[in-house]
């Protein structure tokens, strides 16, 4: 199988990184695949992408960048994104990843206009995503990690809303065939998700949340984790 190409565009907070590593390692281990399956790029320290029919499908990771920015890395890979999506290699973009995807498809990301949304919180499914290839066996609302200050306001022409939540209106989407975004953090486990709250405290109470409750509240999340194995075997079935 050609490799598995994980786009990393930025690093994991200090205290995550300290603990557990950083955003590829949590990924490889989601998925259940191995090192040796994967090729990591860092975009946001100047790596270079490889020819999309080198790889057999893609992963992005999340970031402290903020797609807005306009960075001439984030801007060069959502132009890569936009060509191999188009040649339906399969991609997963979370978090950042997610909104790149929707930018460079022709969605519309911006600041959330509530804030912030941090800490293990439960998202719904939509009907649409029972006939979905990564969302069709989940039939009840889910718990999932978030961290995270943008959002898609507004999704490209054809894409497809597989989950919500009364805070996020676009925690999954089908952009196109064999392209999906997530606003989550599938690849998140409990020490990684406590490790931003407890990181990010000081924002976190001048905003006005309950720290305290946020890190009790933090739990397993097993059906957004799946949906990293079920992609990766999702690839490994497409090389076929």
């Amino acid at each position: 199988m050609k490799p598995i190409l994980i786009i990393k565009t930025g690093h994991t907070v200090k205290t995550a990184f300290a603990r557990v590593g950083d955003f590829e390692r949590w990924i490889i281990s989601s998925m259940q695949a191995s090192a040796d399956e994967c090729m990591v790029v860092e975009v946001y320290m100047g790596g270079n992408l490889p020819d999309s029919d080198t790889v057999s499908g893609v992963v992005i990771t999340g970031s402290t960048a903020m797609v807005t920015d306009l960075a001439d890395w984030s801007e060069a890979s959502a132009q890569w994104l936009r060509e191999a999506a188009s040649n339906k290699l399969p991609i997963l973009g979370i978090c950042y990843g997610h909104q790149l995807l929707a930018h460079a498809l022709g969605g519309v990301v911006d600041d959330h206009p509530a804030g912030r949304e941090i800490g293990t919180v439960q998202i719904v499914p939509a009907k649409s995503s029972h006939s979905d290839l990564l969302f069709a066996d989940i039939k009840e609302p889910f718990t999932a990690h978030v961290s995270h200050l943008q959002t898609v306001k507004q999704l490209p022409a054809g894409a497809t809303l597989l989950a919500s939540n009364a805070f996020e209106p676009h925690h999954a989407v089908r952009f196109s065939d064999y392209c999906w975004g997530l606003q989550f953090h599938p690849e998140f486990e409990e020490v990684a998700m406590s490790s931003y709250i407890e990181e990010r405290q000081h924002d976190l109470r001048q905003e006005g949340l309950d720290v305290e409750s946020l890190l009790t509240a933090v739990e397993a999340t097993p059906v957004a984790r799946k949906i990293l194995a079920d992609f990766y075997q999702l690839v490994k079935s497409n090389q076929l």
